[in-house]
């Protein structure tokens, strides 16, 4: 079977219905990988703003390394019908670290593309519960980015994103992996 690359030109006379399907395949796994690093990106900054304070939605004096608290301003400022909840558990220790913990792991998992599966679902489930903190949504009556993010995630993990600008592939072929499947 021919490989086609990215930037290989394909002369349309010897194009052929495999040939279009493997420059498709091709640039879905590319688009996919991309998406991957983006979102990893996206989960990586908070944890970083919110450790050090790099001054974008965190001042340097309330970095959780300076004793700040990365969960209590989000859920502090939480609205709708569980805003209670999250105020109750606005700033609380275990709180801090269950969130900058995840916010690492999923960045991790995502930038290096091990552990799609558990990315994709821990993932899924913090972003639904940040979009619950703020219901209704400003711009719609339900959805917004976390919702959409959230399935964006499940999509990476299905389509195996990990594999291309990755280590997915050889992730899935560690002794560990290969004893506990749900690791990939």
């Amino acid at each position: 079977m021919t490989q086609i690359h990215l930037t290989t030109p394909v002369d349309p006379a010897r194009e052929t219905k495999t040939t279009r399907f493997l420059s498709r395949e091709v640039t879905a796994r590319y688009l996919w990988a991309i998406t991957r690093l983006c979102l990893g990106w996206t989960f990586l900054w908070p944890f970083l703003d919110k450790m050090f304070g790099l001054g974008h939605e965190t001042t340097a004096a309330h970095a959780w390394i300076n004793g700040g608290s990365p969960s209590n301003g989000f859920l502090s400022g939480a609205v709708g019908p569980f805003a209670s909840i999250y105020h109750s558990i606005a700033g609380a220790g275990w709180v801090n670290w269950m969130f900058m913990i995840g916010l690492l792991g999923i960045a991790l998992a995502l930038l290096l593309g091990i552990g799609m599966r558990i990315a994709a679902v821990a993932g899924a489930v913090l972003l639904v519960l940040m979009w619950s903190a703020s219901l209704p949504p400003q711009d719609n009556i339900f959805m917004d980015n976390h919702i959409v993010y959230a399935l964006v995630l499940l999509g990476l993990a299905v389509v195996g994103a990990g594999n291309t600008f990755g280590l997915g592939r050889w992730w899935t072929q560690t002794s560990l992996v290969r004893r506990f499947p749900w690791l990939t």
